[in-house]
């Protein structure tokens, strides 16, 4: 016993080290998340005085576990014990338990990310055994189990563990009364099973805990002052969209004027460049607005009609804000234009060139530049 409850914090010391050493943040930590099934089937057979194979009766089970974190879990499993006997009994025995469970190689390797391919976990249990007889008078006692769990992670998502589990599993009242001892060998079983556990999908969109980079304090900071600023410019929305709107109304007018003037657009076909068109955004967004789809059709329809143009879209970003962030803002909206392009007009990707060009200077106002701009292409 002694040795049981030293081995145990010692076990528990060092996930407590582990977890303050753990600088990493972990996705997929919900109450929902990290849970399990198992089926088992093997065999079990006193643990002295016998022969596996000999002595040995079918066992199968069935368990529902909870990864709490990455080295440790919880989980709670039934065993039935097969009667091969002439008893009329179905069972010899049945056992209820619940178990905990030490990821050794997370434990002692760190979590990589994902479940490698082959872990060992330590498992420990405490649990209700029940002896069924061959007529009146089951008896009950309490357990304890022990083993280990060599797992082996199945396919690209991890979602399947095949694992073999040892486990010695001790009758607690057994003959305590003439040996002075719960953790008699002569009152324990060796059980040997193989199992197959099915892990579900977390809210992170995996089977299992994923890795993230914190924020640091400094960066959190930042933020924090950049939401700061964007509040007070929530003041000048209105005018900056107003802005926007308008441009929008001149080039669905120019629209208008291109659809109605046929015998124009061929003569603009005959140059090597034809007129650029220009998609308007909101401020931080990326998404394409209902009433600037015209723009894109416009393109849509001239590369349909001339198989042989290609088009160039540039992507801006208007120069309020993070520099980072407009760069990245300016390419998404380049991309955006070139998706509905590819999945709505189906032109093929290949004829579509989008690129981001950070933030833009080709109009005085500053608004207006938060343009994707589609240069078509002919070739001579």
């Amino acid at each position: 016993m002694k040795k049981s409850i030293l081995a145990s914090a010692f076990i528990m010391g060092a996930i407590s080290l582990h977890a303050q050493n753990e600088r990493t943040a972990l996705e997929g930590t919900r109450l929902s998340d990290n849970w399990s099934i198992e089926f088992k089937a093997g065999g079990v057979t006193p643990l002295t005085h016998s022969s596996f194979l000999r002595n040995a009766r079918p066992a199968f089970g069935f368990g529902i576990g909870k990864q709490l974190t990455p080295v440790f879990g919880l989980g709670v499993q039934g065993m039935g014990y097969v009667n091969t006997s002439s008893s009329k009994t179905a069972f010899d025995a049945s056992e209820v338990s619940v178990i905990g469970k030490v990821n050794l190689m997370n434990l002692l390797g760190g979590y990589t990310g994902e479940p490698r391919i082959f872990e060992i976990e330590a498992l420990t249990g405490i649990g209700w055994l029940h002896y069924y007889q061959n007529g009146p008078g089951d008896s009950n006692s309490w357990s304890t189990r022990l083993g280990m769990n060599l797992n082996f992670n199945l396919g690209e998502e991890k979602a399947w563990t095949l694992g073999i589990k040892p486990a010695v599993v001790y009758d607690m009242q057994g003959d305590f009364n003439h040996s002075k001892s719960r953790f008699n060998a002569n009152n324990a079983s060796f059980e040997l099973t193989a199992g197959l556990t099915y892990h579900f999908m977390c809210s992170n969109g995996t089977h299992h805990f994923t890795k993230v980079k914190p924020y640091d304090a400094m960066e959190v900071g930042a933020l924090n002052d950049e939401v700061n600023s964007l509040r007070e410019q929530l003041g000048t929305t209105e005018s900056q969209l107003n802005h926007a709107m308008k441009q929008a109304d001149y080039y669905q007018k120019e629209l208008a004027e291109c659809r109605t003037q046929a015998a124009n657009v061929e003569t603009v076909v005959q140059t090597n460049r034809i007129p650029e068109s220009t998609i308007t955004f909101r401020q931080g967004k990326s998404v394409v607005d209902a009433s600037q789809l015209p723009n894109v059709e416009r393109v849509a329809v001239y590369m349909k009609k001339h198989a042989e143009t290609k088009v160039i879209i540039k992507g801006y970003a208007s120069p309020e804000g993070n520099l980072a962030f407009n760069e990245k803002l300016a390419g998404a909206r380049a991309e955006a234009v070139k998706s509905i392009l590819v999945k709505k007009y189906k032109i093929d990707t290949n004829r579509i060139t989008a690129q981001g060009q950070g933030v833009g200077d080709m109009f005085s106002e500053p608004d207006w530049n938060r343009v994707s701009i589609c240069t078509i292409e002919q070739s001579e």
